[in-house]
């Protein structure tokens, strides 16, 4: 492998990567709420599908151009419950959130890429939440999250910056999401990037890119 090709970084999304899959939680929340999935699925394509406008509220909303409060109100009005009870505006993202836990398996992961010399990198879509920076800043060299940089994955100067910041060409970077246009935009930053299914697949395919990780991976990292 020639140097300029040599995997150097990990940079790691956050939620349905670095936690359990997000699927789950929200089809709790939707269950718990009463809201019409069908609905709800309407309002993620318009928002967040491939072809939704750059002024859809999701967008806004990662960027930091919209407050949590407003985007729970703007949701609220396009969803509609199976029963016809009255949506509870407030926390409705926490609610949607509310059962995502940590992924153990892909913290190891960033461990063991540290441990091995790698630089790791956060790069996240924040939809407002909040994020456990006491296990995070230690295991990150760099945390980009979109609402502070006012840029959102798979805008591809997000990933850009994201190299910059960690002192590396993009083609050193390598990228784990559970999105697909997440890991496109990557791709056409320059970077190499994994689809992040599930641990069990993602951390042998990350050790088949970078065998420095194996080791570690086998003994545990520090």
């Amino acid at each position: 492998m020639a140097v300029e090709d040599t995997v150097r970084a990990l940079v790691v999304d956050y939620g349905g990567v670095l936690t359990t899959p997000l699927g789950p939680s929200f089809a709790t929340w939707l269950a718990a709420d009463g809201i019409e999935p069908v609905g709800y699925a309407e309002v993620l394509r318009d928002w967040l599908g491939r072809s939704a406008p750059p002024d859809s509220p999701v967008h806004l909303l990662e960027r930091g151009e919209l407050d949590v409060a407003e985007f729970n109100r703007l949701l609220a009005d396009r969803l509609t419950t199976v029963d016809g009870r009255e949506i509870v505006v407030e926390g409705l993202l926490d609610r949607a959130f509310g059962t995502v836990r940590p992924e153990p398996t892909m913290l190891d992961l960033v461990r063991a890429a540290r441990a091995a010399g790698m630089r790791t990198a956060l790069l996240s879509n924040s939809w407002g939440n909040s994020y456990p920076m006491d296990v995070l800043a230690p295991l990150c060299d760099v945390v980009v999250i979109s609402g502070e940089v006012g840029m959102r994955k798979p805008e591809e100067r997000i990933y850009r910056l994201t190299a910059d910041r960690l002192g590396l060409p993009p083609e050193q970077c390598l990228f784990l999401d559970d999105a697909q246009p997440n890991v496109d935009g990557a791709v056409n930053a320059g970077m190499r990037a994994l689809l992040h299914t599930d641990p069990a697949a993602t951390v042998p395919a990350v050790a088949d890119l970078v065998p420095a990780l194996i080791t570690y991976l086998r003994e545990g990292a520090p």
